[in-house]
């Protein structure tokens, strides 16, 4: 497994690699601390896309008997650290000294730091809390839920006065009455019960946060067979670049996209391909804004396209990209080509018998275009395809309504692509490998956002051909760290789509 991405295991898996990992309290004591401060640095974060932590902030920390209660203390510390007038206040499963050891360490760490007041269950049902952290049930629960957990968990999903709810690694009660969180933190390895289509509701936003579980190579059993990403893949792009290199040193990208009713598309795919890095760019573009879009974005060379009569890319332009192929890396086409047949028979077209890697992107997304994918010869370059979860139920002809990863590998092996699944988790794949990408957010959720993707997608693969499935998890990623901290600053309501594009990099460079 690549080392920006870690395995996702069940419960019972992750529960023996950490007996193996975790020798006495000591090696405890040192991982609940990595985890929950994580889980405090995080929802610190996290919270700022509703605005400012108020100095006086009030902080509700749901607590059992297991780890997860002191992973939620340690959290709220954290917290407490940052905020120092905060008050928090702590509604025990059960009394607190019947909690294991470390989680009463924890207690009792917090209380000499902070001002800490045990309440009871009608205070958590009526109380104003700015965050609420879910720490009752840990990994070893199995449903039902019982009292008085089930209780706790009704009293605090009924309260409305509460602004931020988020579960350390799993939803209380998670397959049965749960929790109902924001986000989930999944400390130390992702479980799979956050991953299932079912539970989202209860789930909502997953974080994963490495604490230096799999710092060294688990081989380990792993029946889920999926990982998922971490910002390690975004290393290769935080270096210096080469001293002696040039504009043909990081490829030359060739986007055949747009219409005149959607020029838009092309014009955000073209910019996010420019922020990407790629050295080069030639766009070919709908002849009707290619003058108007050349003095928009003068780094381009704009190649105008002849037009169907709707305004489509029309068939006789083909001489234009032919003529200009020996200088080309990749292709980028789609976004916005619409489903004219005469644009959409160019596309299939120049996948089926050009010779090089291809991005696909909107309505280019068709069983036609997939087959003429998986004709291509083997020396011709990969495909990538970058559908939402609609349009690869349209490519694939899938039925199903969640995601299916078995459709998803069996259709990237018997076309030869590399899918990029948009969606809440973004699940890139080769057909081999799955690896899920949580970055992002509901913020992504308008036109556009897609556009922007695909050009990075592009720009990435034109720097390095011959690694469509890194190129392709590259990109996800960025973008999806980029709507991370689009939303952190900015919040994800009065913000637009070409908004990311200024956020690309801050992101490499940690700020």
């Amino acid at each position: 497994m690549p080392d920006y991405a870690h395995p996702i295991l069940t419960c019972e898996e992750a529960q023996a690699f950490e007996k193996e990992l975790l020798h006495g309290d000591g090696a405890e004591w040192t991982a609940m601390n990595r985890a929950g401060r994580s889980v405090g640095r995080s929802v610190l974060a996290d919270y700022r896309e509703l605005g400012h932590l108020p100095p006086h902030c009030s902080i509700l920390v749901l607590i059992g008997k297991g780890h997860n209660g002191g992973d939620a203390l340690l959290a709220a510390d954290e917290i407490c650290r940052a905020n120092p007038d905060a008050e928090v206040a702590v509604l025990p499963m059960q009394p607190v000294e019947q909690c294991r050891t470390l989680t009463r360490r924890a207690f009792d760490g917090l209380q000499r730091k902070a001002k800490v007041q045990l309440i009871n269950l009608a205070r958590a049902q009526n109380g104003r809390f700015d965050i609420c952290l879910d720490g009752l049930l840990g990994m070893n629960f199995r449903p039902p839920v019982r009292e008085p957990a089930r209780k706790i968990i009704d009293a605090v999903n009924d309260n409305p006065g509460i602004r931020f709810r988020a579960a350390v690694d799993i939803p209380s009660g998670l397959g049965d009455s749960a929790f109902r969180a924001d986000f989930t933190y999944a400390t130390g390895i992702a479980k799979t019960p956050i991953f299932h289509d079912e539970h989202t509701q209860h789930v909502g936003r997953i974080r994963y946060l490495d604490i230096g579980f799999f710092d060294s190579s688990y081989d380990g059993p792993q029946s889920f067979n999926e990982a998922i990403m971490t910002s390690k893949m975004l290393g290769s792009l935080s270096k210096l670049r080469p001293a002696n290199s040039d504009k043909r040193t990081f490829g030359h990208l060739f986007v055949l996209s747009g219409s005149r009713s959607m020029p838009g598309a092309l014009l955000m795919g073209v910019k996010a391909a420019l922020r990407s890095g790629v050295g080069l760019l030639t766009a070919f573009a709908p002849e009707s804004v290619a003058a108007q879009f050349a003095a928009i974005v003068p780094e381009v060379m704009w190649v105008p396209w002849p037009e169907t009569p709707d305004g489509g890319l029309a068939l006789e332009g083909r001489h234009l990209l032919l003529e200009r192929l020996d200088r080309a890396d990749a292709l980028l086409a789609g976004s916005g080509v619409g489903k004219e047949p005469e644009t959409l028979e160019l596309i299939r077209e120049c996948v089926s018998s050009l010779p090089l890697p291809v991005v696909l992107d909107a309505d280019t997304l068709t069983p036609q275009i997939a087959a003429a994918a998986a004709g291509r010869p083997s020396d011709a370059g990969s495909v990538i395809t970058t559908p939402h979860h609609g349009e690869f139920k349209r490519m694939a002809k899938q039925d199903s309504t969640v995601y299916d990863s078995e459709a998803l590998r069996q259709f990237c092996l018997e076309h030869n692509i590399v899918t990029a699944l948009k969606g809440p988790i973004t699940r890139v794949s080769n057909g081999k490998q799955i690896i899920n990408a949580t970055f992002g957010g509901p913020v992504l959720a308008r036109g556009g956002s897609g556009d922007i993707l695909a050009g990075m997608v592009g720009s990435l693969l034109a720097q390095s051909p011959t690694d469509a499935f890194e190129a392709t998890c590259r990109a996800v990623c960025w973008h999806g760290l980029a709507a991370n901290r689009l939303a952190q600053q900015q919040g994800a309501q009065a913000v637009t789509t070409t908004d990311l594009l200024e956020h690309l990099a801050p992101v490499l460079r940690g700020e």
